[in-house]
Parts: C-alpha cells; sequence; structure tokens
C-alpha cells in the first residue's frame, strides 16, 4: 500500500474502529518515514488528525520502542527498531551481510558510493549504501525509494527479469521525467532493459540525480533470478569512459561473490 492509498484509507469514515486504529499507526510511521523528525503539529495538519490523536499514537509507539523524540526540539523520529523491523522482511536476510564487504571493497577501490537495491511494487528501494569518500550530495538514502525507470539498479532488475513479471511491474511505472535525458517513452525504456541485458550491465546517464551516473549489475539467487541490483554512482566531473570496461569488471566480480552464497551456480554475467 503506498502514502496515497493510506491516506485515502485513513479518512474512509466506513473503516471499523479497530481499522482505523492501525491506519492511524500506519499512516504516523509512513509520514516520520518521509521527514526524519516532525513536530505534533506538523503531523496533525499532514495527517489531518487531531493533535491529541497524534500525541497519544505517538506516546505509545515511543514506549514499544519503535519511535525516538528528540529532548531539545521535541520532534520525533523513526529508531532503529523499525529498520530492525524492515531487515526481516528481505527475502534474503543475510544479502545485505554478504554484499557489505564487496560494497566496501568497491567503494575503496573506486571512491564512489555504491548501492544495493532491491524491487518494492514498481519502483526500487535501497537497502544498503556505502558512501563515497568525497563529498557527494545524492537522494539515494537507505530505505528511500527510487523510480526504476531511470536507475542502474531498476533496469538490471527489470532486465532479468522474467516477461511476465516485468510487464505486471511496467503496469506501474509512471515513466516521470526528471531530466532531460531520463527515458519516458515505454518502447524506448523496453529497448534499452533489451539493450542492458545484452551487454551485461545496467547504465542511468544522468536520468534520474543531475550531474550524476550510475553503472550496475544484478545479483542471482539459487534459481538464477534477480533479487537485488548493485551498482556504483559517480559525479559527471569524475566518470571516465574509457575506466567503463574495468567498472563493469569489478561489479561483476562483486556480484558473483555475493550471488554463490545465495546458492546461485550457474552465474549468468561475465560469459
Amino acid at each position: 500500500m503506498n502514502s496515497k492509498q493510506l491516506e485515502d484509507d485513513l479518512h474512509d469514515s466506513r473503516q471499523p474502529e479497530s481499522v482505523a486504529a492501525v491506519l492511524k499507526v500506519f499512516a504516523i510511521l509512513q509520514a516520520l518515514a518521509e521527514r526524519s523528525e516532525t513536530g505534533i503539529s506538523d503531523l496533525s495538519i499532514r495527517l489531518a488528525m487531531p493533535k491529541a490523536t497524534v500525541y497519544r499514537f505517538l506516546n505509545t509507539m515511543k514506549t514499544l520502542g519503535y519511535v525516538r523524540q528528540e529532548p531539545d526540539s521535541e520532534r520525533y523520529g523513526l529508531t532503529m527498531k523499525v529498520f530492525e523491523l524492515g531487515t526481516k522482511a528481505l527475502q534474503y536476510p543475510e544479502l545485505v551481510g554478504l554484499a557489505n564487504p564487496q560494497m566496501q571493497m568497491l567503494a575503496d577501490r573506486t571512491g564512489e558510493t555504491v548501492h544495493l537495491g532491491m524491487l518494492i511494487d514498481s519502483e526500487i528501494i535501497y537497502v544498503h549504501k556505502v558512501d563515497s569518500r568525497h563529498m557527494l550530495g545524492m537522494y539515494s538514502r537507505v530505505g528511500r525509494r527510487a523510480p526504476i525507470h531511470c536507475t542502474a539498479i531498476g533496469k538490471v532488475l527489470l532486465a532479468w527479469e522474467n516477461a511476465e513479471r516485468r510487464d505486471h511491474v511496467l503496469q506501474g511505472v509512471k515513466f516521470e521525467r526528471f531530466r532531460d535525458k531520463t527515458i519516458t517513452d515505454p518502447g524506448a525504456f523496453i529497448a534499452e532493459l533489451d539493450r542492458t541485458r545484452a551487454q551485461g550491465f545496467g547504465q542511468d546517464r544522468e536520468e534520474f540525480d543531475q550531474h550524476i551516473r550510475c553503472l550496475g549489475v544484478p545479483i542471482f539467487d539459487r534459481f538464477n533470478q534477480a533479487v537485488a541490483g548493485l551498482s556504483i554512482s559517480f559525479p559527471t566531473f569524475r566518470y571516465d569512459e574509457q575506466r567503463e570496461p574495468e567498472m563493469v569488471a569489478m561489479l561483476t566480480e562483486a556480484s558473483r561473490a555475493i550471488s554463490e552464497p545465495l546458492g546461485c551456480t550457474r552465474f549468468p554475467l561475465g560469459r
């Protein structure tokens, strides 16, 4: 359920009282997830919910350990207990642990930011990130969603997806234009997916974040299904076309090192 559906259900007067209470809890959690620290007044306005109700639910969630309150500002935010709960929803709970050493190695060798992402609805979600040693302002953060049609991770996850599942995912893609180079035509995007699979890696050519380019490869499970995507992000002024094959080779070897413990016995890349 996305935030719009949640908001619609929240204000549906036909909901039983117990269901309405659950919807309020998740609406507050969703709102806190969208902004790192938020006050009661802001939450009350955004959710069209009385302040006393917001305060009561926040206090309960704080007691349970899912919400924290900053003592100086009295603003609220989510705790790591929410993150811990989220990691248990991963299809492969060991994925982040397996990927982290390889991601750290890639970040050390390239000096750039490395991402791990998975498919959620018709978007991707970042499940792990190793930051660049340089200052690099990017949209991404762990737990944040990103579009599938203009990210390297999104492209590789769909390029190695079976046709039926891919078509289902594409039905939910809005093909919004973020930059001049964003692919907004579904037919052109299908051609991009074919090109991605043929060349063995995905590219984001300043299609989402301004002045950022990305290279990505899929990670495979024991069924040789792409279950995650691994990418390196570069500011355009540090992106060297001549080194692209070297970077792709490093990504491919990192993917192999993560895929094999997941049970992949016929690694499809780099053949």
